[in-house]
């Protein structure tokens, strides 16, 4: 078993990397990393120490001044490196820099000679380091204004306001689970390689993303309609763009009743793709669930009986609560990286009507059990 740390855990990839490895316990553990470690030396040294891989996420992407972010990421760089010398440690380190290497700013120009004086380290001391040139990343939870401009624009199409396009370039693109893929492969491969190019795995302008996104405001935020998606691209924007919903105050929705003499009628889900709906019974007191899912589209419909829905973003703490009740029939969607359950907390049988977007495969189940 392979000890890893990762600088930068709590960030955007660092989050991801951190989540995925901890579904891999046979191969990894991670050694606990916090930001205050690179200003105590003790706590870097101790840190440092105890990885054989480092994975250095840490960095400042923006700032105001653009000398500021230049001067954080090298001093960062500086830490680690004086830590590693000091410890006379040798873990196999992974550098995150990206494309803006190519670009006169000081982001790229900060990250271009972190990576040279890493390899340098490598070199003099008999380490093992791999600097990953990534290309423009997207995700769920990436922070808007910050992180990339899908999160921006996800961020403000979710939440009515109107974006503004500046250039209209075409972008290279790697979904931050394709990302994650990529590093932990690098990581157990532990080979020297001084400039490794990643390959992106999507392209798209702007103005397409942004399409793409207000199409999604439409049919799905506004309307409860799955959208048509095409292709693997689609599926992880439409994934990172629910993630910016305020899912505590969007659900539960109500869906619209018709009722006559003969009884009731009311439409579950409308669809744009396929995928798999069943349907289940729970007795009173039961729970189902306490699972997340990593990139399936999941809906959970209470026709009759009462419920309550569970959901907590892993690595938080916080539990939203949603309660239903099969006589006003609603539905909670499922958020990937939300752990979830359904409980019958009611006195009667509750039915459920349970919609995902891929039929189950035990191979590939992308299913895994955290209790809310």
């Amino acid at each position: 078993m392979l000890k890893i740390g990762i600088t930068g855990q709590k960030g955007f990839v660092g989050t991801h990397l951190f989540n995925t490895l901890k579904l891999l316990p046979n191969d990894f553990r991670c050694i606990e990393y916090d930001i205050s470690f690179f200003s105590n030396d003790f706590s870097l040294d101790t840190f440092v120490s105890q990885c054989d891989i480092i994975v250095h996420l840490a960095a400042m992407n923006r700032h105001n001044d653009p000398d500021v972010i230049y001067s954080t990421n090298i001093e960062l760089v500086q830490k680690l490196i004086t830590s590693l010398e000091r410890t006379k440690s040798k873990p196999h380190v992974l550098f995150s820099s990206s494309s803006q290497e190519e670009k006169d700013n000081s982001y790229g120009r900060s990250k271009k000679k972190g990576r040279i004086l890493l390899e340098k380290w490598a070199i003099d001391n008999g380490g093992v380091f791999t600097g990953l040139v990534i290309p423009n990343v997207f995700g769920p939870f990436g922070h808007p204004y910050y992180n990339s401009v899908v999160a921006t624009f996800s961020h403000q199409i979710s939440h009515g306001e109107t974006p503004k396009i500046d250039v209209d370039g075409k972008l290279k693109l790697i979904y931050v689970g394709e990302l994650v893929t990529e590093i932990i492969k690098k990581a157990k491969e532990k080979k020297n390689e001084s400039l490794c190019h990643l390959p992106h795995t999507s392209t798209a302008k702007v103005s397409e993303i942004l399409n793409l996104l207000k199409k999604y405001k439409s049919e799905y935020q506004d309307k409860g309609e799955i959208p048509g998606i095409n292709n693997t691209f689609e599926l992880n924007l439409f994934n990172t763009f629910r993630c910016y919903i305020n899912i505590a105050t969007h659900f539960p929705i109500k869906f619209t009743q018709h009722t006559d003499p003969r009884g009731s009628f009311v439409e579950i889900i409308r669809l744009g793709i396929g995928g798999q709906v069943s349907f289940s019974t729970t007795v009173p007191g039961i729970t189902r669930g306490n699972h997340y899912h990593t990139r399936k589209i999941e809906r959970f419909a209470v026709i009759k009986g009462k419920a309550l829905i569970q959901l907590r973003r892993i690595g938080t703490d916080e539990v939203l609560d949603f309660y239903l009740d099969g006589d006003e029939p609603s539905y909670v969607d499922m958020p990937i990286w939300y752990t979830h359950n359904i409980k019958n907390i009611g006195d009667e049988v509750l039915y459920t009507n349970f919609w995902i977007n891929e039929p189950y495969n035990e191979e590939d189940a992308d299913t895994y059990f955290e209790e809310v």
